[in-house]
């Protein structure tokens, strides 16, 4: 869909009696800060990083924030010409979207209390119990394999690059790599092809890493359109569910009932105009539990990065990232908060209120405990961007 540049930003919608209660977690893209609003939309906390772009922020129950984000003074790659050859590894990472370069660990005051490089790491992250993080780790696939790769498409004359797909990487307190899960060795060359509106520079392109209630992995890719739950300690694909099912999909997470939440981009919808929806599937028979979509389903598309969380209460809070717009619906599918980023970013020429993803923490959430959250220490900061007269 589009938008009006004019539109009302801000809060713009809000039934109290309907939705949950609690602290929205966001980092607009392009930014150097974390914020958390509350439910009149309102910033009562911030996180700012100076010299870092914020991508993924998530709350953990002790209190501190764990951040995927990009160091602002490693350089963005000239896009190639025509004809030309992509730089290598680790400069065509930076080509490639959700491409980061640290996780940080950050007090509630934004400082800086653990670290972790690594200019192959993107997009999210999951914390197991014992600590360690898992993360996507982009990594060049072997060239035999590669060329057994289908899909995608390639311009004549171009010059591709090694084919890159992800490893899934865990890493302890002290940055060491203690396992490794290669994701090219869980998908079929042919089974799981390229998608048609993509270039043939990556095959998988992870966007979400989740863990189940016993610690096996939940992953969305997005070039080849597939979601996938993997066993850690044999290393097998357990469940494979995605196109023609969903398109393009992001933020694939496990719920407690068994079932996995998906946000289904709906690019390349098969005999349709894309529209995104939220689905919740089944992995025992790949059936839909439930799903969000809008009526008509054009009024709610984002045709990349974007998520999907389900509440304590059972509502879902959905970020439609390309618009900046994050809501919150009921199991009826009746939207009952609404809040667009007015805040905007520059890359190059192009003007974004892009959010990757957003999340909401419940008043009693660990996390939050014992920790200011007032709008008035922030009130220049909401007057700037119209949270608040």
């Amino acid at each position: 869909m589009g938008w009006s540049p004019f539109r009302p930003t801000a809060l713009t919608h809000h039934s109290p009696g309907r939705s949950f209660k609690g602290y929205t977690l966001l980092a607009p893209i392009g930014g150097d800060s974390a914020l958390l609003l509350d439910m009149d939309g309102r910033i009562v906390h911030r996180w700012r990083v100076p010299g870092f772009r914020l991508f993924c922020p998530k709350l953990m129950p002790n209190g501190r924030l764990l951040v995927l984000c990009h160091d602002a003074s490693i350089e963005r790659p000239r896009d190639p010409g025509p004809n030309e050859a992509p730089p290598p590894a680790p400069a065509i990472f930076r080509l490639i979207g959700g491409a980061n370069t640290d996780l940080l660990e950050l007090d509630w005051d934004g400082e800086i209390t653990w670290r972790y490089t690594n200019l192959a790491i993107h997009h999210d992250f999951a914390v197991l119990r014992n600590g360690n993080v898992i993360l996507p780790e982009f990594r060049e696939v072997p060239p035999e394999l590669a060329k057994r790769v289908r899909g995608g498409y390639r311009r004549r004359g171009e010059k591709l690059p090694a084919l890159i797909s992800d490893d899934f990487i865990e890493v302890n307190r002290d940055g060491a790599v203690v396992d490794r899960i290669q994701l090219w060795e869980l998908l079929a060359p042919a089974k799981d092809p390229i998608g048609p509106l993509e270039k043939r520079w990556e095959w998988t392109h992870t966007n979400s890493l989740d863990l189940t209630s016993d610690e096996r992995l939940v992953f969305s890719c997005r070039t080849n359109s597939r979601v996938g739950i993997v066993e850690r300690e044999s290393k097998q694909l357990a469940w494979k569910y995605g196109d023609p099912q969903t398109f393009y999909q992001h933020h694939a997470t496990a719920l407690p009932n068994g079932n996995v939440l998906i946000f289904d981009n709906g690019m390349n919808r098969l005999q349709a105009m894309p529209y995104s929806r939220v689905v919740e599937v089944n992995p025992r028979d790949d059936s839909v539990a439930w799903e969000y979509q809008a009526n008509p389903p054009q009024e709610f598309f984002s045709g990349h990065i974007s998520g999907c969380h389900r509440l304590p209460n059972g509502n879902t809070l959905i970020c439609e990232g390309t618009s900046g717009r994050i809501f919150e619906v009921t199991p009826a599918r009746e939207v009952v908060w609404e809040w667009i980023n007015p805040m905007h970013s520059s890359r190059g020429e192009l003007r974004m209120s892009w959010v990757f993803r957003a999340y909401r923490y419940g008043p009693d959430y660990p996390g939050l405990a014992g920790q200011e959250r007032d709008h008035r220490q922030h009130a220049a900061l909401n007057r700037l961007h119209g949270l608040e007269s």
